[in-house]
């Protein structure tokens, strides 16, 4: 296939798939509905032309008929009179009268026939353009019923124009909150694991001071857990002796008390 004839081809497929997309079948119903009224317009003229034709041949046919009686009343008083010759004229003119008499009637049966035949083709199309109307109606409303459907099944369903435009701005808001969201989450995080600063925050801001006031509060958590297990806070080693010593003279006086005896 030629490069022509390809352009040709895919020319005439992009332009019949832009005229299907862009014909409704309401338009083109009643395009067609208007041109057979106008047709039948069209036969209802000549039906009355042919008519009128036909009338117009039966006035000439009585104007002929009544010159051709009125030679044959002159021809029998010319025979009266002793006048052949004027007779005679006379009835020649007549005989040339029944001659056109005779022609028009002949036109005059085949004018009456193609009225009758146009008449009966008017009555025809007239029927059948009355049926197509009542078809045309069914069908505009079938497809109108139809049309209302879908656009509202459509609209339910989200996958109209429109509703497909609303969809994608909900998911597109959807996913900006989302992204803001985890962007919050993201940031919250860093700011709690001291990555990023709090510029908001009154107390310290450095990592020494954030490490020192994480361990103070580790401390006072021990602190409480002691307290509440009933166990005291460790001492020190010195602290010890010296708690043990005073807990051991009680003893040793009381021994000493027990020894001694009054003399």
């Amino acid at each position: 296939m030629s490069l022509m004839k390809r352009m040709s081809l895919i020319f005439r497929a992009k332009a019949n798939k832009a005229l299907d997309a862009a014909e409704d079948p309401r338009e083109t119903l009643d395009y067609s509905y208007q041109r057979q009224l106008e047709l039948l317009t069209k036969v209802r003229r000549g039906v009355a032309d042919v008519a009128t034709s036909r009338k117009r041949i039966e006035l000439q046919i009585g104007q002929l008929e009544q010159q051709a009686a009125k030679l044959q009343s002159q021809a029998e008083k010319a025979l009266q009179m002793d006048r052949e010759d004027l007779a005679r004229e006379a009835l020649t003119r007549k005989s040339g009268l029944n001659t056109q008499i005779s022609d028009l009637r002949a036109q005059h049966a085949q004018l009456q026939g193609e009225e009758e035949k146009l008449v009966l083709a008017q009555q025809r199309l007239q029927a059948k353009v009355e049926a197509f109307r009542t078809r045309k109606e069914t069908i505009k409303a079938t497809y109108t019923a139809a049309e209302a459907q879908t656009r509202i099944n459509e609209a339910v369903s989200g996958i109209g124009e429109e509703m497909g435009d609303v969809g994608m701005a909900i998911q597109r808001a959807e996913d900006k909150t989302a992204n803001m969201q985890a962007r919050a989450g993201a940031i919250d995080e860093l700011i709690a694991s001291g990555a990023l600063d709090d510029v908001t925050s009154s107390g310290p801001s450095d990592d020494i001071s954030r490490e020192l006031d994480s361990l103070g509060s580790q401390s006072d958590v021990e602190l409480e857990l002691a307290r509440l297990k009933g166990l005291s806070a460790p001492q020190a080693p010195g602290q010890l002796g010296a708690a043990g010593a005073g807990a051991a003279d009680p003893l040793s006086k009381e021994t000493q008390a027990e020894g001694e005896t009054p003399r």
